[in-house]
């Protein structure tokens, strides 16, 4: 799905809860993701372990990381964005959860305000275009156990930081006009 289509998280606290199962001998690979290398977010197993990875425009990948591997069977995995609010692209506090346990739980300083890309997609089971984080290769990255659902939560926007997004909006269509 393009991003104009899907869930828009940015600037908003949210949460994104995903129902797995875990087959012998661990998994890897992407539960859901959206955006690319040059900016987006994907949840995902690396070496059996839950990672949120936030990747700020190319330049800065956030990531945290569970120190342990799921064991077979299954699991519910969480991560909760807790945003700074205040304005648009500002940072906010992850937060990995497993069956309902904090396991970790990380810093993300900065993130886009408006735009992860204008050509990459979301996913569920794999980062199809570029990928997101440097912990997994383009094209080699599907889930190799089973999603049963996924669902993302996304708490409103305040009203100053809708009216900050949308004046942003409007002035990088102009500059995107002008330029043209």
């Amino acid at each position: 799905m393009s991003e104009n289509v899907f869930i828009n998280i940015k600037n908003r606290s949210h949460s994104i809860t995903a129902e797995v199962e875990i087959p012998e001998g661990s998994a890897n690979g992407v539960i859901l993701a959206q955006g690319g290398r040059f900016g987006g977010w994907s949840l995902y197993l690396k070496d059996g372990k839950p990672t949120y990875c936030y990747n700020f425009l190319g330049l800065q990948e956030y990531k945290v990381a569970t120190p342990l591997p799921l064991a077979a069977g299954k699991a519910t995995i969480r991560m909760n964005f807790d945003y700074d609010g205040g304005g648009i692209a500002k940072g906010g506090t992850a937060t990995v959860l497993v069956n309902g346990e904090k396991v970790a739980s990380g810093r993300i300083e900065r993130t886009q305000p408006m735009t992860f890309s204008a050509d990459e997609t979301a996913g569920v089971g794999v980062d199809d275009a570029t990928p997101v984080t440097t912990d997994y290769k383009e094209r080699d990255n599907a889930f190799t156990g089973k999603i049963v659902k996924v669902v993302i939560a996304v708490k409103p926007m305040g009203a100053a930081v809708k009216a900050e997004a949308d004046a942003g909006e409007r002035d990088a269509k102009v500059k995107k006009a002008l330029s043209d």
